[in-house]
């Protein structure tokens, strides 16, 4: 078993404290989450939050991988002895893989090279003296010594002497690590379009001739590219100037010109170069901008999935769900304040005034007989007549009319938790009664959707879906855990998400709880099969019971701290429940004669929870407004000003729904009277903006958008380097245009 202890170099990695990474991965590794260890164990990580823990998590692994090939690489080379001290050190001042990668290559078991036929062919003494460029000695007179069999002349020696020596070169990780650099830093990405599709009108041509620094291209941009050449439109390569890198690289190989063998050497030198460091390199270059990418492309993904989740609730009222349909009618759903399905009704408004009419005579029935607080109505394809249509129903009652996004509802209908929730149910009225959910909790409908099915990212299929899956994962964890969630109401989907409870103990506790009737305390866990006192530990302070039997059940305080929080109410003078949410009490408390029972950090937060119990982190709800003379992208004219919410952010500008079934987007140039390089600085998903309408394009289906005061308030960011001297005056032109030619916009999702 491996002693290697990872916490200096994450201290050093991360300027973090070493207390406080050592602490969390002790805990990591005694199988604590990283939840209950940001939001329950602040005095052993001195406050780091859930984001640093992450970071610690997520580098302890890097670094332990990165341990463990360095321990396989040095037993390797030394079972083939050839393992001394200078390379042992070398080995150990390592710090990435690609660096270890490097150092291990010449090691590596290969097919057969040219070197290699060279070496079968008895050339490698003749290597040798060219790799040490001897002053007296004639290349030509020591060649002519291996002339034999398979080596016809002069030249053939000296050529295979030369693949070897550039095979030297080739694999010397200083020699990699320069051009790596170079590429890194002055290399330059060019991209063109395939023969086959040279004349072609594609939703590529921005890229037609297209150069960019491999150090500034953004992720979307990279991303893009490489789609389009896995479409066989595009091709792209990266490239170094030979002037700049050949030199050091013959530098490095200590040439030296004076001697006779220079020129043989300095052409070994440019072979290495061109046949074997660049393919070789490039490649590697190319996996690293695709995993920054990646990582670039998940980050948005989690931020506007964070926000997608963390939108603010309507709460536990009834409400009705309409799933708007044309040819199968819209399906309208009924469920209660717990999310409970009440009744379900089929209408359709598209077949003659006969159907409209009785359809209102449904829907009237309905809110007569259940009186709902809101109807949501998905905002698809027939959603706004369909919103309009239960507007002027309920006009008058008080009754809220939302349209609710239907991203993933269709995904949700048809999956195993769906089935298992309403198996007697069409799928259509799965997606009303999910609909009505969603505008109740967001939180607890959306995490029974994969976030992947939810479309707030971009190019979400291009990346790795592994670091995708397990980043979204994170997230719709850490807002589950934050918000916290209702025991005796949660869906499986829901609890499974909690600290601790894994999808098989989920399933259990709802089993357990429609067997046994609802949990009466969080204790009651215990009774749960499986359910032990380490995942009692991890899972219950984020979950709710309110009205159980213990007041402190329904907050965050942790049941570790019941005992202090009923001596602090004994002391205060009051009863238990007199104290939760009674700020003058609170008030009289004395927070340091308990500091010796508990650290200043948590006491805090139970002092915090005491003046406001299982508050809800999220926003008070606010319906979006939206015009009712637009409905459709007929409707909209340059000029004209809307109310929309954002429904994804990239790094190219944000997405709004201004009501007509179609998202506008606002490129990130027209979203701020400033410049900005990030459109998370100024929107997130959710935000309601208000925007203006800059251009239509009725036959491709887009909408240009300003949320720029003035029209001439904000500079435009620089354009990415182009070849524009190749380009045709009207391509220059279309180029500026904001979003008709935008590439990333085409296709950034689904």
């Amino acid at each position: 078993m491996s002693t290697f202890d990872p916490v200096p170099a994450l201290c050093s990695e991360l300027s973090l404290p070493h207390p406080g990474v050592s602490a969390v991965v002790k805990l990591l590794a005694e199988g604590a989450t990283v939840p209950f260890i940001a939001r329950y164990r602040k005095e052993a990580t001195g406050g780091l939050d859930e984001v640093q823990i992450r970071a610690i998590e997520e580098r302890r692994i890097y670094i332990l991988e990165l341990e463990e090939r360095r321990a396989a690489i040095r037993a390797e080379i030394d079972k083939q002895g050839k393992l001394d001290d200078a390379l042992a050190k070398k080995i150990a001042a390592c710090k990435t893989k690609a660096e270890l990668e490097d150092l291990y290559l010449p090691f590596k078991p290969k097919r057969r090279t040219r070197a290699i036929i060279a070496k079968e062919r008895g050339l490698e003494p003749l290597a040798d003296a060219m790799w040490a460029q001897a002053l007296d000695s004639r290349p030509e007179d020591l060649a002519a010594r291996f002339v034999a069999g398979e080596v016809p002349d002069v030249a053939a020696a000296l050529a295979g002497a030369r693949d070897i020596c550039a095979e030297r070169i080739a694999e010397d990780a200083a020699v990699r690590k320069v051009l790596r650099e170079e590429f890194s830093k002055n290399g330059v990405i060019r991209v063109g379009k395939t023969k086959e599709h040279e004349h072609a009108t594609t939703k590529f041509d921005m890229y037609a001739q297209f150069d960019e620094q491999v150090a500034t291209i953004p992720s979307h941009r990279f991303l893009a590219i490489r789609r389009g050449e896995a479409e066989g439109i595009l091709r792209a390569s990266l490239e170094v100037d030979p002037e700049q890198v050949v030199p050091r690289i013959a530098r490095l190989a200590k040439l030296e010109p004076k001697s006779p063998w220079a020129p043989e050497l300095q052409k070994a030198v440019e072979d290495a170069f061109k046949r074997l460091l660049l393919p070789s390199v490039e490649s590697d270059v190319r996996i690293e901008l695709k995993l920054a990418a990646d990582r670039g492309a998940v980050d948005v993904f989690a931020q506007n999935l964070r926000q997608l989740l963390m939108s603010a609730p309507f709460g536990t009222r009834t409400v009705i769900g309409i799933d708007p349909g044309q040819r199968t009618g819209c399906k309208c759903a009924v469920v209660d304040r717990t999310g409970k399905m009440l009744e379900h009704v089929t209408f359709n408004l598209v077949l003659g005034d006969h159907a409209t009419a009785k359809a209102r005579q449904i829907l009237e029935a309905l809110v007569l007989k259940h009186k709902p607080d809101a109807i949501a109505v998905g905002n698809g394809t027939h959603g706004r007549e369909t919103e309009a249509f239960a507007r002027e129903v309920v006009a008058g009652k008080g009754i809220l009319v939302v349209p609710v996004s239907e991203a993933g509802a269709s995904v949700y209908s048809a999956s195993e938790v769906a089935r298992e929730e309403f198996p007697d149910l069409d799928l259509t009225i799965r997606g009303a009664i999910s609909i009505a959910r969603r505008l109740q909790d967001p939180l607890s409908e959306l995490v029974k959707v994969d976030p992947k099915s939810i479309g707030v990212g971009q190019y979400q299929h291009d990346v790795f879906q592994a670091l995708l899956g397990r980043k979204l994962d994170e997230v719709v964890e850490s807002c589950v855990n934050q918000v916290g969630v209702e025991l005796n109401t949660a869906s499986a989907p829901l609890l499974s998400r909690v600290a601790g409870i894994g999808s098989t103990l989920a399933k259990r506790i709802v089993a357990h709880r429609n067997e046994k009737g609802p949990f009466q305390s969080r204790r009651a866990l215990l009774e749960v099969s499986g359910l032990g006192p380490r995942t009692f530990e991890q899972c219950a302070g984020f979950l709710r019971i309110h009205g159980g039997q213990h007041p402190l059940d329904a907050s965050a305080v942790h049941p570790e701290r019941y005992a202090l929080v009923e001596k602090i109410a004994n002391d205060v003078g009051v009863p238990l429940p007199s104290l939760i949410a009674n700020d003058n009490a609170v008030r009289a408390i004395d927070p340091k004669k308990y500091l010796g029972e508990v650290g200043e950090l948590t006491l805090n937060d139970i002092l915090a929870e005491l003046r406001k119990p299982g508050r809800d982190p999220r926003a008070t709800f606010e319906p979006p407004k939206f015009r009712d003379d637009v409905r459709t992208m007929e409707d909209l004219v340059p000029g004209m000003e809307l109310e929309g919410v954002v429904t994804n952010v990239t790094a190219f500008g944000a997405f709004v729904d201004v009501g007509v079934h179609q998202d506008g987007l606002v490129h990130v140039s027209k979203l701020a009277d400033r410049f900005i390089k990030d459109p998370s600085e100024v929107v997130k998903v959710g935000d309601k903006l208000t925007v203006r309408v800059m251009e239509v394009d009725l036959q491709r289906k887009r909408i240009s958008l300003s949320a720029r005061k003035e029209a001439t308030a904000a500079p435009t960011p620089r354009q990415p380097p182009v070849r524009q001297a190749a380009r045709a005056p009207q391509q220059q032109q279309q180029q500026q245009k904001s979003f008709s030619n935008n590439p990333f916009a085409r296709h950034f999702k689904k």
